[in-house]
């Protein structure tokens, strides 16, 4: 399968459509779960998905090592190339490595503004003009509104979107399933995206698009197994 035709048949595609055509640049989305259940596999699939088109992608990691993250990229790159058979696999994979950027950070010890100059520095004087900033392991209970509009700000300044991961491990939601640790930040959020898992999959909904909450959960699936998003119910 050539690249283009992978892009085309992605289930990020659909994804993305059923989200208004996706987060544009200054908007944020956030993939909210209990942990272990594939929050980062999908970050990991949006941001393979941004990659294979030629797009730029920074992934900043909150967790201890960025090792598990580019474990994650390597393994859905190889499922993609096993499943889908992609030529130049090769030449492929060395532009996304060129295209994208791991960071880290500790939440704990790094202030707002610290990061903000990290990613300016990046971005501005370093000329990675990212199309994508994807943050995984953020802790919103121990996140503030100023932080995340600070960030909001450069990213619309800088057209780049943002994804957030978010754990999730209680059943503390209001009644639109916005979950509570997310309430402060409900208005700086464009879209919020739950995993919840089923008998036989993890199911997808949207709790949040913009100003409308939709009352059903997409038609795409987590296979429970490989993580992957499929575009069909399991």
């Amino acid at each position: 399968m050539l690249k283009e035709d992978l892009v085309q048949r992605s289930p990020i595609k659909i994804f993305e459509n059923s989200i208004h055509g996706g987060l544009k640049g200054g908007e944020i989305g956030v993939i909210a779960a209990p942990n272990g259940i594939g929050k980062t596999s999908v970050l990991v699939q949006i941001a393979l998905y941004k990659l294979l088109q030629g797009q730029r992608v920074i992934h900043v990691s909150f967790n201890k090592h960025t090792d598990h993250v580019l474990a994650w990229y390597e393994d859905l790159f190889d499922e993609f190339i096993q499943k889908k058979n992609l030529e130049n696999a090769a030449e492929v994979r060395d532009n996304i490595v060129r295209n994208r950027v791991l960071m880290n950070f500790n939440q704990e010890g790094t202030t707002s503004l610290q990061i903000l100059a990290s990613l300016r520095a990046l971005i501005v004087e370093g000329g990675f003009k990212a199309d994508a900033l994807i943050i995984d392991g953020f802790d919103f209970s121990r996140a503030d509104e100023e932080r995340l509009s600070k960030l909001k700000s450069f990213a619309r300044e800088s057209k780049f979107s943002i994804w957030y991961s978010c754990s999730v491990n209680d059943s503390a939601f209001d009644k639109r399933r916005i979950p509570l640790v997310l309430k402060p930040f409900q208005e700086i959020a464009e879209v919020v995206i739950m995993l919840e898992q089923k008998a036989s999959h993890i199911e997808l909904s949207v709790s949040k698009d913009r100003d409308y909450y939709p009352p059903d959960p997409l038609i795409l699936k987590l296979d429970p197994r490989t993580l992957l998003i499929l575009g069909e119910r399991i």
